[in-house]
């Protein structure tokens, strides 16, 4: 059986149909995951973006659970992974196995052949391990034996780890973090929602009562239309100006990379889709930064003697970059443009 390949998407979803199968998500996983709205909607947005995402914070907050509940919401396939350090390279992609009856070798797949596969606690596998994944993250394929096998569609890592134990554990090298299209924390969450926690998982699991609310396919259609989102000349340049503007500030020792840039991009578009647009704001750039950034870059020694963060630097970097020249009126205003009928980031209308 020929395998779809990771650029083999659906048709394009109308206006309504679009939001009305993404809010269908956000509100299934809300289900589970109480009060953290901002979270799973980037969760999702990384997924639209055919990215993957890495769940960093202390344990007992929700990472494995937003991923579960995220993945259950979506008919496809899913696997789970718990990295240890015993893992092999082998139960991540496959091995070859020889068949006695047909004297012959066969490929039996790894966990990765899924769509959205879940890794808990990936920095707890060796080195050796965590770069099985590198070749599927970026190019949605796995070679065993010299055999190239795609990946099929939608295709996602969603990879958690606890960044206060760091006994027993092998930080992930840059390499790997790269391929990441965005980090989040989810954060303590306020007394309302540990209140209500408290009311909806007291006595059972509501993730064990989770029921798709969407498929593959259409998540390909999702997909397809996010990549349709319009993004200006002027916007295209900002983003680039955010990335430069890391690998040029003295409290950095390296900068974010070219694929940074482009998976900034990705995602704002996810953004703006997500939000009824069909084109690219500065502010969905300025949102991201810290997300897609701040992961991706090391701080100097100086920097880190101060203690100063990658999420702060990014921050003040945001604050300090100017706008693009471009923007002629707040992004509020929904008025069209005078004598252009639309706004300054709005795509050209036939």
């Amino acid at each position: 059986m020929t395998q779809q390949t990771w650029d083999e998407v659906g048709g394009l979803l109308p206006h309504d149909e679009f939001r009305a199968a993404s809010e269908a998500i956000v509100a299934n996983i809300e289900q589970v995951i109480e009060g953290k709205t901002a979270t799973v909607r980037l969760a999702l947005a990384v997924l639209l973006a055919e990215g993957h995402l890495l769940i960093e914070d202390v344990p007992g907050v929700g990472k494995t659970k937003l991923a579960k509940a995220l993945a259950r919401s979506i008919d496809c396939s899913v696997r789970r992974i718990q990295f240890t350090p015993d893992l092999l390279p082998s139960d991540v992609t496959g091995v070859s196995v020889y068949n006695q009856e047909t004297h012959d070798f066969e490929f039996r797949p790894g966990a990765v052949f899924a769509n959205l596969v879940v890794g808990d606690e990936i920095n707890r596998a060796s080195p050796k391990t965590q770069s099985a994944l590198l070749e599927c993250m970026e190019e949605r394929q796995v070679t065993v034996d010299g055999v190239t096998y795609q990946l099929q569609t939608p295709f996602m890592v969603i990879a958690t780890q606890n960044p206060i134990e760091m006994e027993g554990t092998y930080p992930l090298p840059e390499a790997q973090r790269d391929r990441f299209t965005a980090r989040i924390a989810m954060g303590y969450p306020d007394a309302g929602a540990e209140l209500a926690m408290l009311d909806g998982h007291g006595a059972t699991d509501p993730l064990n009562e989770l029921r798709p609310v969407s498929d593959a396919a259409i998540v390909r259609q999702l997909i397809a239309t996010v990549r349709q989102v319009h993004v200006a000349d002027a916007v295209k340049q900002y983003a680039i100006d955010l990335v430069t503007a890391t690998r040029e500030s003295l409290d950095l020792r390296l900068g974010a990379s070219p694929r940074a840039t482009l998976q900034l991009l990705r995602t704002a578009r996810a953004v703006a889709a997500l939000e009824g647009r069909d084109y690219v704001l500065p502010d969905d750039l300025q949102a991201l930064a810290v997300p897609v950034l701040a992961h991706r870059i090391i701080p100097t020694a100086d920097a880190q003697l101060a203690r100063r963060t990658t999420d702060a630097i990014v921050a003040e970097l945001v604050h300090r970059l100017p706008l693009p020249h471009e923007r002629k009126r707040s992004p509020y205003d929904t008025r069209p443009a005078p004598g252009k009928g639309r706004g300054p980031y709005e795509p050209r209308r036939p």
